[in-house]
């Protein structure tokens, strides 16, 4: 009979989690290191990394290690270096966020120089991080994992930031979102003769203290009736970068509560 609890393990395993000190990031360092896997809490933000690896203190199974995904002439030789630290990548997760102070501008005031910056550091470090991690796995096998959004699947509802103060993702985050949908399936189909797996987690909505309005508005929409919670979101991902998903690539995996069904 099939161990099942054995196919989410993640023993002897070693991943990279961009964005670690994220709202989002944070929770999957946890998964995957309660999983048992040895984690590299991968941020650019020095305190907020270096408190991350403090909650985990006790047997080094996780680190943190500065990397600036949004420098890209410097990805690939930062990958293999944590690759070579590592003896190898099994895990390489996308959860890093960067963007400009004025990302989500309104679609009249969008300037060219802003898109530019923001396709550079949002989906190009997707993009390019992507391929160098999935390239350091070819042969040996391994699992990539974006984090997209369901704004890179379908439109965004407007009327749920009506009277809330809350201003909707811009036009620029849709691209880029929407740009990392198609890049894993791409990507799957590229590497799948590699043995390297793919995927995207499209998460809803996820509560980071939003106004009672918003979340009202959001739940109304929502079939589940609320927000998605970070852990909800790195539980998905933990199992596309285990075992249980071993069939599983190209998949992009909807955590929405249902936003999307309807």
């Amino acid at each position: 009979m099939t161990d099942y609890q054995a196919l989410f393990a993640l023993r002897g395993r070693k991943a990279v989690v961009t964005g670690a000190a994220g709202l989002i990031g944070r929770e999957i360092v946890a998964a995957l290191a309660q999983a048992g896997a040895h984690v590299v809490a991968a941020d650019v933000d020095a305190d907020r990394g270096k408190a991350l690896e403090q909650v985990f203190s006790g047997g080094g199974q996780v680190v943190f290690r500065r990397l600036d995904v949004t420098d890209l002439d410097a990805l690939k030789q930062n990958i293999a270096g944590l690759s070579a630290e590592l003896g190898g990548i099994d895990i390489w997760v996308n959860s890093a966020y960067p963007r400009t102070a004025d990302w989500n501008a309104a679609v009249e005031d969008i300037t060219v120089d802003s898109w530019r910056k923001n396709v550079d550091m949002q989906l190009n470090s997707y993009a390019l991080s992507s391929k160098y991690a999935a390239e350091s796995m070819k042969g040996r096998g391994g699992a990539v994992v974006n984090l997209a959004s369901i704004y890179g699947v379908v439109g965004p509802s407007l009327s749920i930031y009506d009277g809330t103060g809350v201003k909707p993702f811009s036009m620029i985050y849709a691209a880029v979102k929407g740009g990392i949908v198609n890049l894993t399936r791409y990507m799957a189909a590229y590497f799948g003769g590699h043995k390297v797996r793919v995927n995207a987690v499209c998460p809803g909505g996820v509560f980071d203290r939003h106004d009672q309005s918003f979340t009202d508005n959001y739940g109304s929409r929502c079939p589940l009736g609320r927000m998605a919670h970070p852990e909800e979101v790195a539980a998905a991902v933990l199992f596309l970068a285990s075992d249980a998903s071993s069939y599983v690539t190209g998949e992009v995996l909807m955590v929405d509560g249902g936003w999307t069904a309807v």
